[in-house]
This record gives structure tokens, C-alpha cells and sequence, in this order.
């Protein structure tokens, strides 16, 4: 049984740190592995992962086109044809559809996120729906079979 204090590395583990600029005898003396002359091999060099030593860099080079709006909401879509799944299958208490239950029953990958209530299929159900917004064909299935909506604020 080994003892703590006598436990040691297996040959060959362990290898000596390279000791540079410490005299020509050592191998690594002279310039000490920095190679010829240039930037890396002064004292203190250090430049940025994506400086290109004055070059135009590249995310200045290429083109810029089109526009991006940071304000654009993505909604996770659902389909009525989905909630009268759910009523079908039983998996709704009281006949109310939420986050949470759209997240448990896998219709939605984030419970956090906005969702949008889409108007595909049919609906026979009468439920009572929570959701950020709903298209207008989804709005009127709804309330035709006598459904409630409550559009929750994002």
C-alpha cells in the first residue's frame, strides 16, 4: 500500500520546464528561442489576438451590406392543430394552455421566450390560451368554439 508522502510522478511524466535566456551554455541563451528581430522578440511585446501588424484587418476589409434590427422580437411559433393535441391526449388541466405547459409537453424549447399562437388546423376544444401574441386567424378559431385569450406582455 502506498503512503501519501512517498507517491512520486511515473518516469517520463513529469518533464524540466525550458529555462531560456539564461547563457549560451544552457542552449537557450542569445535570443533566447525568440527568433531573429521583430515585434515578438522585444521585451513586453503583446498585441491583440486580431491585430494584423497594421494591416487593414479583415473585419474592416470585408463589405458591409444589409441591415440588423436589434429590436426585432422572434416568437416560437404554435399551432392550434398542437393545443388540440394536447385536449386530446388529456395532458391539460382545466382546458388552460400556458408556458409551462407547452415547455413539459415539448412544443416550445424555452418557457422564457415569446411564443405565438398560429391559426393552422382545427380546433374543437374549448380552452383558455396565455400567450405573448396570436395571428388573427387563431384569434377567431379561439373564440368561435368559445375559447378565451389572454395575450401576455413581453
Amino acid at each position: 500500500m502506498d503512503i501519501l508522502s512517498n507517491l512520486k510522478y511515473a518516469d517520463g511524466a513529469v518533464k524540466k520546464s525550458k529555462r531560456v535566456g539564461r547563457g549560451e551554455g544552457s542552449g537557450h541563451g542569445g535570443q533566447a528561442t525568440r527568433g531573429m528581430n521583430g515585434q515578438k522578440s522585444r521585451a513586453g511585446a503583446k498585441f491583440r489576438a486580431w491585430f494584423e501588424g497594421g494591416q487593414m484587418p479583415l473585419q474592416r476589409r470585408i463589405p458591409k451590406r444589409g441591415f440588423h434590427n436589434n429590436f426585432r422580437v422572434e416568437y416560437q411559433a404554435v399551432n392550434i392543430s398542437r393545443l388540440q393535441k394536447l385536449a386530446d391526449d388529456n395532458k391539460l388541466e382545466n382546458g388552460k394552455v400556458d408556458a409551462v405547459v407547452l415547455y413539459k409537453n415539448g412544443i416550445i424549447s424555452k418557457a422564457t421566450l415569446p411564443y405565438k399562437i398560429l391559426g393552422s388546423g382545427e380546433l374543437k376544444a374549448k380552452l383558455e390560451i396565455e400567450a405573448n401574441a396570436f395571428s388573427a386567424s387563431a384569434k377567431e378559431k379561439i373564440e368561435s368554439v368559445g375559447g378565451t385569450i389572454k395575450e401576455i406582455e413581453i
